[in-house]
């Protein structure tokens, strides 16, 4: 996914964390709409569910890289934790763990299988685990650790990271850290094999047709530890037009279309469409290391040239709020502890100065954005040409720098949830999706401060002071934070509504 090596810190020793709430209830069922709850144990004998997603897969299903979100979406993987409403781990295929030293921690598996049958085991999730360490390239959520995983008597497995890692039970909820059976890798390139999610996944549905980038069929996993699903299975489509994916729900070829354009919002009936706060920041995202951004006054004068109005109000049609950073709304804790960015350079005079504005129309607002952007930059004395295409032809080019300037919609908690994860990987010298080319001794000091830290108040004190060091470049412009909308049939109960978009439909997901 990414040409660019991943960070890799070595630390001084951090303060011990304490590991609390380790036996926290999964509170996957505060993510619900339709007066539903993800609740298993039902009858099981519902029918199947119709899905529209917005992103086909790219990779063949590989669970390290983008496509490990349908996969978690359409409830198909598991990790050993998964992330609860509040943004902090909860158990998964771990029932339990505890913290041994500073980079050692010990798992303790619940008793469940796979969707091949197997036991999940400590010697399969030792194996999963090795194998997401070896994978090319890595997964962004082991970004900065290098991680091993031992098998340790019939329940636990110990994992422990090169240096102090106090986020690691978050960490293990990434979908890109997902536990498949052994079958999973039997592939005939061995070692560097793909891994083959189809029927050896632990989740309640199993994946066991893709039909290229078309569509995919789902079954109920009769055997999931968290009782049987309450939908037979999942017929999945993969619709990147906007307008399509809302008719097809209009007309009632579907139940559940995700990621509904604002422009369709309003041909929905308001029963059938819910919006959800996210914590997904829409930003420009400005070239600092080449072209006409590599000067800072520049990018000054493209930060004072946007109006952030013109996009919640105009291109969102009410559906986001003002950028305010790159933590938004949906993140709950950032407002209180935001810090004011301090040493930004006077703006220059762009003097018709020529860049290109490159964006994706995956998501139908972002070309509308960039259109706006035109605008207003152009207004201000650049001269802008756009460049929209399918995010997959688009990724690679955005990755190597060879855009001026970026319009990107990031799950900012997506990868690790922890805060500080995406300043590093976004915009470290050594980031593994910095789009942006920056490259600051100031950013990466303030990052590397904040890693350090293990309690969560003050890790969270210390992702904004370094969030404030990352807007101080202008290297990053906030434009707004989105509401997701999605289109839910008035016949389905339990679709998950996430905030951090990792889920879609669960257990007591039913129509």
């Amino acid at each position: 996914m990414s040409s660019h090596p991943r960070r890799a810190h070595r630390l001084p020793h951090p303060s011990r964390l304490v590991a609390s709430a380790l036996l926290i209830p999964l509170l996957a069922g505060c993510f619900t709409s339709g007066g539903g709850s993800d609740e298993g144990g039902g009858s099981g004998d519902g029918s199947r569910l119709r899905v529209a997603l917005a992103f086909p897969p790219t990779e063949r299903f590989s669970p390290y890289g983008l496509d490990a979100v349908l996969l978690s979406r359409l409830g198909v993987t598991e990790g050993l934790t998964v992330m609860d409403a509040n943004g902090a781990a909860a158990p998964a295929l771990a029932q339990a763990w505890r913290r041994e030293d500073d980079t050692t921690w010990v798992f303790t598996l619940r008793d469940a299988r796979f969707q091949d049958g197997t036991e999940v085991t400590p010697a399969a999730v030792a194996t999963a685990l090795t194998r997401a360490t070896r994978a090319k390239p890595e997964p962004a959520a082991l970004a900065g650790v290098t991680l091993t995983a031992k098998a340790e008597g019939s329940r636990d497995v110990r994992v422990s990271t090169d240096i102090p890692d106090p986020i690691l039970p978050l960490r293990l909820s990434s979908p890109t850290l997902a536990v498949f059976s052994p079958k999973a890798y039997m592939g005939k390139d061995g070692e560097t094999g793909r891994v083959d999610p189809l029927g050896t996944a632990a989740g309640p549905f199993e994946l066991t047709k893709v039909d290229g980038t078309a569509s995919a069929a789902l079954d109920r996993f009769d055997d999931y530890w968290g009782g049987r699903a309450q939908s037979s299975g999942i017929d999945a489509r993969f619709i990147a037009d906007g307008a399509a994916r809302t008719n097809a729900l209009r007309t009632g070829e579907i139940d559940i279309a995700e990621a509904v354009p604002v422009s369709q919002a309003a041909s929905l009936d308001e029963e059938t469409r819910r919006d959800t706060a996210t914590t997904r920041t829409t930003s420009l995202l400005l070239n600092s290391a080449s072209g006409p951004f590599k000067d800072p006054k520049l990018r000054a004068a493209a930060r004072e040239a946007v109006d952030t109005s013109a996009f919640a109000e105009g291109v969102y049609e009410g559906y986001a709020d003002r950028g305010a950073g790159i933590y938004g709304p949906a993140v709950t804790w950032a407002e209180g502890k935001r810090v004011r960015p301090e040493g930004r350079p006077a703006a220059g005079a762009p003097k018709g100065a020529s860049i290109t504005l490159a964006t994706y129309d995956n998501r139908p607002e972002l070309p509308e954005a960039a259109q706006v952007l035109k605008q207003q930059l152009e207004k201000a004395g650049f001269r802008v040409e756009l460049d929209v295409r399918e995010y997959s032809r688009l990724e690679s080019d955005a990755l190597d720098g060879k855009f001026d300037a970026f319009v990107l919609a990031r799950n900012t908690l997506l990868d690790t949830g922890d805060p500080v994860a995406v300043l590093a990987g976004d915009y470290g010298c050594d980031g593994g999706y910095n789009i942006a080319q920056l490259c600051d001794k100031d950013v990466d000091r303030a990052v590397a401060a904040a890693e350090r830290i293990a309690d969560p108040g003050e890790r969270q004190d210390a992702a904004m002071a370094a969030e404030a060091a990352v807007l101080g470049t202008d290297a990053v412009v906030p434009l707004v934070h989105q509401r997701i909308i999605t289109g839910v049939g008035t016949s389905v109960r339990g679709a998950l509504l996430d905030p951090y978009e990792r889920t879609l439909v669960g257990t007591g997901t039913r129509r």
